[in-house]
């Protein structure tokens, strides 16, 4: 009797030493759980907060060039052409006792001369765009391999990429300058100035008008951060 009480004691002490070890486990998985819980939390937030960053990062670079094309358009050439008039006659009134002021009338007036020339030239050249891309060697060949069902050679996208950044000054660093665009997405916007259709995109890259199509939608919903169709994307394209 004495020995089967000694044994339930026994048996009792051994259960709270396994409940004791089964709480520490619960303990230890539950603050494991918290731990990772916080730790990926954290992570997103950053993520997220990087994300948000690099979409004001680069919508910010979109508005300074649309601000930079505004810049160059015939009602703001005439618009500083005004300016410079009126700084023309300013300074013939003024008299030689505040040289400083005189200094910073000219530097003003011969900023906005070199503006105006600058987009004067650049508006010219816009101008004879479609001209000189109908008319070069390149297009042709790119003609020949709509014509053949072909994909362009390497020298022929080289000799494209000169063209376009030779007649729209800075296209392509303004493209990487706003988004790390593959190969694809590069060539794809390069034969959108180039005034090409969907259709021969695909065909002179290899690819599907479908693929082609996703490309363009997609790029512009990770410059602008919203969705988009391919047309839009074909609007900014020519707009730069």
């Amino acid at each position: 009797m004495f020995g089967g009480f000694v044994f339930l004691l026994y048996l009792c002490g051994m259960n709270q030493i396994t409940m004791s070890i089964l709480t520490q486990r619960e303990l230890f998985l539950i603050a494991l759980f918290t731990v990772t819980y916080v730790t990926l939390f954290v992570v997103a937030v950053q993520n997220s907060r990087r994300k948000i960053l690099l979409l004001e990062e680069r919508l910010h670079k979109v508005n300074a060039l649309k601000e930079s094309l505004e810049a160059q358009s015939s009602q703001s050439i005439e618009e500083n052409r005004r300016k410079i008039v009126e700084l023309e006659d300013l300074l013939a009134r003024m008299g030689d006792e505040n040289s400083m002021l005189r200094l910073e009338l000219e530097e003003k007036k011969a900023r906005l001369d070199y503006n105006n020339k600058v987009a004067v030239i650049d508006k010219e050249k816009r101008s004879q765009a479609e001209t000189t891309i109908f008319s070069s060697d390149v297009y042709r060949r790119m003609q020949r391999c709509l014509d053949e069902g072909r994909m362009m050679t390497q020298d022929d996208w080289q000799q494209l990429v000169q063209l376009i950044d030779g007649i729209y000054t800075g296209f392509t660093e303004k493209l990487y300058g706003l988004y790390k665009l593959s190969q694809q997405d590069y060539y794809v916007s390069l034969l959108i100035k180039a005034r090409m259709q969907p259709k021969e995109i695909a065909t002179l890259t290899a690819h599907s008008k479908e693929s082609v199509a996703s490309t363009r939608s997609r790029l512009y919903q990770k410059v602008f951060g919203k969705k988009g169709s391919s047309r839009q994307w074909d609007d900014f394209i020519l707009s730069l």
